[in-house]
């Protein structure tokens, strides 16, 4: 199956560039850099009283890179709220690679033993990339995105890119931010920062670009996306905690603690 060369696809992300195809049967994909990004503050996420209470009641149990193929597919898949997307065979090959090499990660969500909806996404130093989320069952995207926010922050990051904003994100903390903002975000992360370094932060603020400034080089400073698993699994549990989240109450604690 054809693909994108893993080295570099990694590369236009750290230039603030991601692939995408005009339709899940178009054999061709086209590179995207957004005038306005959308990115999800991780000490910003929404933790309403509704969410909060599903999370803890542990009706979906979730799970991180256990199917990740399987993940990518049902994002590419139609429903009746999307009839296409943009995941076509050549995207579905691209990030498996990207997957295989640990550049990539999925958190899914299951209800009555089946998929019941869930995220993926690439990581790249201490920035996460979120490339898609799915539902088959109500809320489930949801909790899947507090499961990885909260992955997040146990293992370091610093950026969550969500590409486009949508009234589904806005609701769960997600705002939009100019490309050159964006790009001073990464570059920040990618070198070794925090992040904070914005160029005029949020939309209609700032008229400055990132031109002139370098692409931090690899290697990059990593997150540790299993830092998450060691705060509630106790000794006798962490074995068959390694490709689980902790329980809701523990994901819900930390959400709290942040935002």
């Amino acid at each position: 199956m054809e693909s994108i060369d893993p080295a570099l696809l990694l590369s236009a992300y750290a230039q603030g560039i991601f692939p995408m195809a005009d339709g899940a049967d178009d054999p061709s994909v086209h590179w995207v850099e957004p005038r306005l990004r959308a990115i999800l503050p991780l000490g910003g996420f929404h933790l309403s009283h509704s969410l909060k209470k599903l999370i803890v009641s542990d009706r979906f149990r979730v799970t991180t890179d256990t199917v990740f193929a399987d993940m990518v597919a049902l994002c590419a898949a139609p429903a009746y709220d999307r009839p296409t997307t943009w995941i076509n065979p050549v995207i579905r090959a691209s990030y498996d690679r990207l997957f295989q090499l640990g550049h990539a990660h999925s958190v899914e969500c299951w209800l009555d033993g089946e998929l019941a909806g869930g995220l993926y996404g690439v990581t790249l130093g201490r920035a996460f990339f979120g490339e898609s989320m799915v539902s088959r069952a109500r809320d489930a995207s949801k909790v899947a995105l507090a499961h990885l926010v909260a992955r997040l922050i146990a293992g370091g990051w610093k950026l969550l890119d969500c590409q486009f904003l949508t009234p589904h994100l806005a609701s769960l903390g997600a705002i939009e931010i100019r490309q050159a903002d964006y790009l001073a975000r990464l570059y920040s992360v990618l070198a070794g920062g925090d992040g904070a370094a914005t160029l005029g932060g949020a939309t209609g603020a700032g008229t400055a670009g990132a031109a002139g400034v370098a692409v931090p080089s690899p290697p990059f400073v990593a997150g540790d996306w299993r830092a998450l698993d060691a705060l509630g699994a106790a000794p006798a549990l962490g074995a068959s905690r390694a490709t689980g989240s902790p329980p809701g109450y523990v994901i819900a604690q930390l959400l709290t603690k942040t935002s």
